[in-house]
């Protein structure tokens, strides 16, 4: 029954951070509740064991139906795997409450600007190209995998986010891009994760395949409907990271 409870956790994790991000927000606190006594590093390794299984996917499906800058997304994707590794390490150094606290209203600023410009996202009209691009997608490849190393929520919210703002992509080329950025750093925090033995891979390969089909049936639905359905479920995702976070950071 727990791996049955675990893996519609998955599946529905997995859908929703296909299309943009935020599927930690329905896993992790799945995890939580099924194995309350188990170690939080475990249950995050076991979050990244599936969840990059997804996030894979949905990248190699979007990159069938919409172009994929590789030249620019490539090199940050390699910056997020080191600075994802960086962040995890320097988090056993120095506490992310800070940064918990501030979170909630970060989120409140990406939403209130994503609400107030309506037509943030719906077109694709990329504001770089060669190097300029490629430097400005590793700035942010750099800054989000740290961010994912070192706290993680919103992580494939953010980067759709930036991606949309500051390089000009819509919301459904930001979400292809995204994913890529994402996968390497999810690699690498399952890399220092399986190290450390923070990994039930007897649950993986269950939890991995849930994941894998709710990312197919998102990303599927991404692709039909476009960038306005993107950013639609960009608002609702940032929303309820907005009241997860602060529940977390205020009330908990």
């Amino acid at each position: 029954m727990e791996l049955f409870v675990v893996a519609l956790a998955s599946l529905a994790a997995g859908f929703v951070d296909s299309i943009v991000g935020g599927g930690g927000l329905i896993f992790v606190p799945a995890l939580f509740a099924v194995f309350p006594n188990t170690h939080p590093a475990t249950l995050f390794g076991v979050n990244k064991s599936a969840s990059v299984w997804g996030t894979g996917i949905a990248a190699w499906q979007y990159s069938r139906r919409v172009h994929m800058p590789w030249a620019t997304l490539l090199p940050a994707a390699a910056v997020a795997f080191c600075t994802a590794m960086l962040g995890a390490w320097v988090v056993t150094v120095i506490s992310p409450d800070l940064l918990r606290r501030a979170l909630p209203l970060i989120l409140l600023a990406v939403l209130g600007y994503t609400l107030w410009r309506k037509d943030l996202g719906r077109a694709h009209q990329p504001r770089f190209s060669g190097r300029t691009e490629a430097l400005a997608a590793c700035t942010v490849g750099g800054v989000i995998g740290f961010y994912d190393g070192f706290f993680g929520p919103g992580t494939g919210s953010f980067l759709v986010f930036l991606l949309v703002r500051w390089l000009g992509y819509d919301f459904l080329h930001a979400s292809a891009g995204a994913k890529l950025i994402n996968t390497a750093s999810n690699l690498a925090a399952l890399g220092l994760f399986a190290a450390k033995g923070h990994v039930w891979w007897h649950y993986a390969v269950v939890l991995a395949v849930a994941n894998v089909v709710g990312s197919l049936l998102g990303t599927r639905l991404a692709l039909k409907h476009g960038a306005g359905f993107v950013r639609a479920m960009f608002i609702v995702v940032v929303g309820a990271l907005i009241l997860k976070t602060s529940y977390d950071a205020f009330l908990r």
